[in-house]
């Protein structure tokens, strides 16, 4: 068997997996870009999309299940902002993290009250689960769906926020919150639609990472939702572009560390890279250098 033919399957899972954390990291990315807000609950807005498939699928058809679990995670991700965090819009940023951390454990606990604490599996989705063969590596579908789809779903949010009217009130608001609000931009809106778009995202995701990764636990939404956290700021915190690259390069990176048998450190990977970069260029590979208004 020939290097490639042993290597491959790890590129492919490391393109898919990185295809998943970067619809994670948009969530993080858009909200902190106007709001200045890392929303630690984003990672387990991702788990629930994974246990409403579960739940849902014993009393409906699939095909019913996945568009009312999309409904169903923005709805939650809109009642997250309304309540955790809307209130709080003028209150120091200290008070809006720690409701943002006081969320994460209120859909833990809810979570691990629901499932007993035991790793429910994840119904197999029909086309997408299937296994197909590439350049003679056995994957499944979905590890070649996930990049492209992921493209896809950037480029129409790109558009989105250039040429839409929202958009433009997402890059006034992502420029100079207070200023926005004076120029009559309706602020609240622009930051529901943030929300919105952040959760549609992560339902993909989940929809695309369970798939692959069938288990769905209380807690499953941390790592990915961290390493999704990573690549964000990797790719500089603000920055659409930039954390889907970030998410790309850790996905990647994470399989090919477990390809030359090192699975044990490929989370601490992660971590590592997010030190250096931290350490070498603190706003990102393409984040902007903040400027203090006197």
């Amino acid at each position: 068997m020939s290097w490639m033919e042993m290597n491959l399957p790890y590129l492919l899972a490391g393109i898919s997996v990185g295809g998943q954390y970067a619809l994670i990291a948009i969530g993080y990315t858009m909200v902190y870009g106007i709001l200045r807000l890392i929303n630690f609950a984003h990672g387990d807005i991702f788990m629930v999309a994974g246990l409403l498939v579960v739940y849902s699928t014993t009393i409906m058809p699939i095909y019913v299940a996945i568009p009312l679990m999309i409904v169903l995670t923005v709805l939650l991700g809109f009642v997250v902002e309304r309540v955790a965090y809307k209130p709080l819009r003028s209150a120091p940023r200290m008070s809006i993290m720690i409701s943002a951390i006081g969320v994460s454990y209120l859909l833990q606990n809810l979570a691990l009250y629901v499932t007993g604490g035991l790793s429910q599996q994840y119904p197999a989705i029909p086309w997408i689960s299937d296994t197909i063969q590439v350049f003679g590596a056995t994957t499944k579908r979905v590890t070649v769906i996930t990049p492209i789809l992921t493209i896809v779903l950037v480029a129409l949010l790109v558009l989105l926020i250039r040429y839409t009217k929202i958009g433009m009130a997402m890059r006034a608001a992502s420029k100079d919150f207070e200023t926005s609000q004076l120029m009559g931009i309706k602020i609240n809106s622009v930051i529901s639609t943030t929300f919105i778009i952040g959760s549609f995202l992560a339902a993909i995701g989940s929809l695309l990472f369970f798939t692959n990764y069938t288990g769905v636990t209380p807690t499953v939404g941390a790592m990915p939702g961290l390493k999704a956290f990573v690549a964000a700021v990797f790719g500089g915190i603000g920055s659409i572009p930039g954390a889907v690259i970030g998410a790309f390069i850790i996905g990647i990176c994470e399989n090919i560390i477990k390809g030359l048998g090192w699975t044990t450190f490929s989370d601490a990977f992660t971590f590592a890279l997010l030190i250096v970069i931290l350490l070498v260029k603190p706003t990102g590979l393409f984040g902007e250098k903040a400027t203090d208004k006197v």
